[in-house]
């Protein structure tokens, strides 16, 4: 097969959102890149998923980095924190939860963006959207648009004029329901993606931290079962 020559760093962490932006990723003819991230998160069952997800692509290369932000903590993901449950979906829009990690786009962009310079690649993906999400302040537009233009100064490449980085956000303005149509439209298969914040040990959905729920409200509203499975 003739490889693209427009190369994109797709950040991959398992879940329905980043799976259906590299569905999208490579529809539009990019060859991936795929980048995820070992960050002393609660659990290694998403970075399972990625790693089938990015085989069933077959990307260029899937790199996964180590970073401890457990060092840091700060968040239920990644200290010895408890993970909210049952939240309604006034408190998801309204309240900043527990589970937002300190920094953590900022952080995975930035090392999307030094591999993007390494391999040439003009174009970054990442799946954030700012309708059905529990309103993490990096998964909005300005932030967005606020550091693709900070990219564009801090690069060799860039300031040499070799490389315009475009931040490609294609789920943006797409609630949970429209995502998941979208990659049932591309040929994804939700069933090995994972979403929950606190999966059981055989990693059961636990179906009641934010993601799970909107998860299950983004099934729903697209009128589709979710494969997976949830705890009782």
């Amino acid at each position: 097969m003739k490889k693209s020559k427009f190369k994109a760093v797709v950040l991959l962490s398992g879940g329905i959102d980043s799976t259906t932006t590299l569905a999208i990723a490579k529809d539009l003819g990019f060859e991936i890149y795929a980048l995820s991230f070992r960050y002393g998160q609660r659990h290694s069952i998403e970075l399972k998923a990625a790693k089938r997800i990015a085989k069933r692509y077959k990307v260029t290369r899937h790199l996964i980095l180590n970073i401890d932000l457990r060092k840091i903590g700060g968040s239920a993901l990644t200290a010895d924190m408890k993970v909210p449950k049952r939240r309604s979906f006034k408190e998801l829009k309204e309240v900043i939860p527990v589970t937002y990690v300190p920094a953590r786009n900022t952080i995975f962009l930035s090392y999307a963006l030094a591999w993007a310079e390494v391999i040439g690649a003009n174009a970054i993906f990442i799946g954030v959207n700012a309708l059905d999400y529990s309103g993490y302040p990096d998964c909005r537009l300005q932030y967005i648009a606020a550091y693709e233009k900070m990219a564009n100064l801090a690069t060799k490449a860039g300031v040499e004029g070799k490389q315009k980085l475009k931040i490609h956000v294609p789920l943006i303005k797409m609630s949970k329901s429209q995502i998941i149509k979208k990659g049932i439209e591309l040929g994804v298969d939700y069933a090995v993606t994972h979403s929950c914040y606190d999966p059981s040990a055989s990693g059961i959905a636990c179906g009641q931290c934010d993601s799970c729920l909107l998860r299950l409200k983004g099934f729903r509203e697209a009128c589709l079962t979710d494969s997976i499975k949830y705890k009782k």
